[in-house]
């Protein structure tokens, strides 16, 4: 144990704080008080017992040592009353106790409420601003100077002004520590609010990061799975009065569907419940889960080409896990505004350095194609972009010349991974 603990934890030092925090208590509901109580303690302490000692002077005391009582009195009140007003005016009770102080020295007056000028002095360069400091110090040291002349007859005069000048700099010194260790204790407490506030933030932060997480992946998961339900319902009702097992058929893929999305609505939220066995069980979708992705989407009507290049399946998983909702994502934009009769081009290309994914649709023929600020384009770009962003890439989706529609994407792969190009 270091001293400074040994001394922080004496029992005498433990009442004392607990003291001084029972005061500082008492001083915040009652200010008044504490001002009272120390007026009342300096005219119990020294007034009165001056004033009704009835001391005589021995043939060494100076004549200044005493004063008739009237004119005492109001010299002792001109020191002690305006402590009362201490704390809220610091600077103008020093000057009027350092005026009263030195008036009473100046008529030979010695008075132990003199006691007051230290008092005041303390105060002051404990709440007074800096720059008043200098003046209210060399005002007390004039005051101090006079003391040490007109006692200079029975003390040395150097003595004398050692004597006055010291116990001006304790009260100082006592002063200064106290305006310190305030200021310490209030950059601390300013510093854990602000900890406070930044760690309030943070939980803020993570809290809406987690809700677009959540938002994005029910998007990617039930946006495509919805868009082919609803595309073999409509195909479904619009055959079943021609042909009666082509609706059938269509309720078997819808159902299908349905029991794929349920799974996979399982699936993120046991993730997203941070669950590790359900992620064990139902592992996050890859390159190698795009054909069957294609399948689904086959089966709600468009014709789909899919393409790759190089060898996908051993891309790092978060790689394989953002390309794949960037693909499904593009699908189901497909799906949704070009309908069914569309015809879909899918290629995936990597190389040492890049993953891209180009995602094709040749549109409606009798349907105008949509400008870049229309539906095509709309929230589900946005969680293409930010899952590419995780991989310093781009997402390009616009009108095709051609016609239809044109999805780019460019991930970057992670500096661990080199990947050789082999057509598949």
């Amino acid at each position: 144990m270091s001293i400074e603990d040994e001394f922080a934890g004496h029992p005498a030092v433990s009442r004392v704080v607990r003291i001084g925090q029972r005061l500082r208590r008492l001083d915040t509901d009652h200010p008044w008080l504490l001002d009272a109580g120390v007026v009342v303690f300096v005219v119990l302490a020294f007034c009165l017992p001056q004033l009704f000692g009835h001391e005589r002077r021995g043939e060494h005391e100076p004549v200044f040592w005493s004063a008739p009582a009237p004119l005492q009195i109001a010299l002792q009140a001109g020191l002690v009353l305006p402590l009362l007003w201490r704390r809220r005016y610091p600077t103008v009770t020093f000057y009027v106790i350092a005026a009263t102080f030195i008036v009473q020295w100046s008529l030979g007056i010695a008075l132990r409420a003199d006691i007051a000028l230290l008092i005041a002095g303390y105060n002051m360069v404990l709440h007074a601003r800096p720059n008043r400091l200098t003046w209210a110090g060399l005002t007390a040291i004039g005051a101090m100077t006079l003391v040490a002349v007109r006692v200079s007859g029975t003390v040395a005069l150097g003595d004398a002004m050692f004597l006055a000048l010291s116990t001006l700099t304790a009260a100082a010194a006592l002063g200064i520590a106290v305006r310190l260790r305030r200021a310490q204790l209030q950059t601390l407490r300013e510093r854990a609010a602000q900890l406070e506030l930044e760690r309030d933030q943070r939980s803020r932060l993570a809290a809406v990061t987690e809700r677009n997480r959540i938002a994005r992946e029910m998007h990617d998961v039930l946006g495509h799975n919805l868009s082919v339900i609803i595309s073999l319902a409509d195909g479904g009702a619009a055959a079943s009065t021609v042909r009666p097992q082509r609706g059938t058929q269509a309720l078997d893929l819808i159902g299908d569907v349905g029991r794929r999305a349920l799974g996979d609505l399982r699936r993120v939220l046991g993730i997203l419940r941070d669950d590790d066995d359900a992620a064990e069980r139902a592992p996050q979708p890859g390159i190698a889960a795009i054909a069957t992705l294609c399948d689904q989407t086959r089966a709600a009507g468009p014709q789909i080409h899919y393409r790759t290049e190089g060898v996908l399946e051993s891309l790092d998983p978060g790689v394989q896990l953002a390309a794949y909702r960037i693909v499904q994502e593009a699908l189901t934009n497909s799906l949704r505004y070009a309908g069914p009769r569309t015809r879909i081009d899918l290629a995936l290309r990597v190389d040492e350095r890049t993953l891209t994914i180009d995602v094709h649709d040749t549109g409606v023929p009798d349907r105008p194609q949509p400008g870049p600020g229309e539906p095509h384009a709309g929230q589900g770009l946005i969680g293409m972009r930010e899952r590419a962003a995780v991989y310093r890439g781009t997402v390009d989706a616009r009108p095709d010349p051609r016609g239809g529609w044109t999805v780019a994407a460019v991930l970057h792969l992670p500096d661990h991974e080199k990947t050789g190009t082999q057509p598949s």
